[in-house]
C-alpha cells in the first residue's frame, strides 16, 4: 500500500527536496528523476526507484500501477508515496511539475569496472558545463549503442535534475564515470581503444580517418574546446567542416554528428 504524505514539513519531503542540490545528492547517494516516461525507461533498463512519489490524479495510470506493484513486490524497503501536486512541485522546483517523481540510487561507476570491449563506442566529455548538452550526449550514446559516458575533470553533475531531464531516460542505459584526465589516459592505454578528439586546431576532415573499435569520442568544453595537451594525446584529431559563418557546432550536436559518422563506417562494412 502507498503511504500518503500531505505535509510540506514531513522529514522525507525535506530530504528529497534537498536532492536538487549537488552536495546533498553526494551525501545521500541518490538523485531525482521526473516524469512517467523517464521512470518507465528506467524500469525497462532494470532500475526501480527507492521512492516513487505520485499524485492522486495519476494513481490509476497503468504504468504508475505497474511501477508501484514492482516496487512493492521487490520488498527491499523501497516505498510508494501518494502526495499532492503542490508537494510534487516543491520537490521538482518546477511550476508545472510532473505527476510522478522517482528517487534513485547514484548510478556512477569507476573506470576499473568498465569492460571497454562491451561496446564499440564510448563518449568522453571534458569540462562540460551545460546539463542540457550532457543529457543530450547521453541520449546520443543510447541511440548509437555506446557503452557509456566518461566525464573528465570538472563537468556538470550528470545526476542534476536538469541533466536527468535532458537525457530522457538514457541516463539509465549508459555507464557513467567521473574521473580525471591523468587517470583516464592511463586506463585507456592499458588496453585497446582509439581516442578521437574533436578540435578546430586541425584540418583533418572527420570523414577521412578509419575508425576502429572500441572508439572513444572526446569532446571538450563548450567555449574553450580541448586543452592543447589533451589534443596531443589523441590518436586522431578531426574537424567537422563548417559551410557558414559559425566556426563550430554546439558540443552535443558535434558529438552526435561524429558518433553517427563512426558507426556508419562500421555499418557500411
Amino acid at each position: 500500500m502507498a503511504r500518503e504524505i500531505t505535509a510540506f514539513s514531513n522529514p522525507l519531503i525535506k530530504r528529497v527536496r534537498s536532492l536538487r542540490e549537488k552536495r546533498h545528492r553526494r551525501e545521500e547517494g541518490m538523485f531525482l528523476a521526473e516524469g512517467l516516461r523517464i521512470l518507465t525507461e528506467a524500469d525497462e533498463a532494470g532500475h526501480l526507484p527507492r521512492y516513487l512519489f505520485h499524485s492522486k490524479d495519476s494513481a490509476d495510470h497503468p504504468l504508475v500501477q505497474r511501477l508501484s506493484a514492482r516496487i512493492e513486490a521487490a520488498n527491499d524497503g523501497s516505498e510508494v508515496i501518494l502526495t499532492s501536486r503542490d508537494i510534487l512541485q516543491k520537490l521538482s522546483g518546477k511550476d508545472n511539475a510532473q505527476t510522478v517523481i522517482g528517487v534513485y540510487p547514484d548510478l556512477a561507476c569507476s573506470l576499473d569496472s568498465i569492460d571497454r570491449t562491451s561496446a564499440p563506442l564510448w563518449m568522453v566529455a571534458q569540462s562540460m558545463r551545460d546539463p542540457g548538452n550532457l543529457g543530450t550526449i547521453l541520449r546520443t550514446g543510447d541511440a548509437t549503442g555506446a557503452g557509456g559516458l566518461i566525464l573528465i575533470d570538472d563537468c556538470v553533475d550528470p545526476f542534476s535534475v536538469e541533466a536527468v531531464r535532458a537525457s530522457m531516460g538514457a541516463l539509465f542505459t549508459q555507464k557513467i564515470v567521473q574521473t580525471r584526465w591523468e587517470d583516464f589516459i592511463h586506463w585507456l592505454r592499458q588496453g585497446p581503444g582509439m581516442l578521437i578528439g574533436t578540435s578546430l586546431n586541425t584540418d583533418f576532415d572527420y570523414q577521412q580517418p578509419h575508425y576502429t573499435a572500441p572508439s572513444f569520442l572526446l569532446v571538450g568544453n563548450e567555449s574553450r574546446g580541448l586543452p592543447a595537451e589533451y589534443e596531443q594525446q589523441c590518436d586522431v584529431l578531426v574537424k567537422i567542416p563548417m559551410m557558414g559563418k559559425a566556426d563550430s557546432l554546439n558540443a552535443a550536436v558535434a558529438t552526435a554528428v561524429m558518433a553517427y559518422e563512426i558507426i556508419n563506417q562500421w555499418r557500411r562494412k
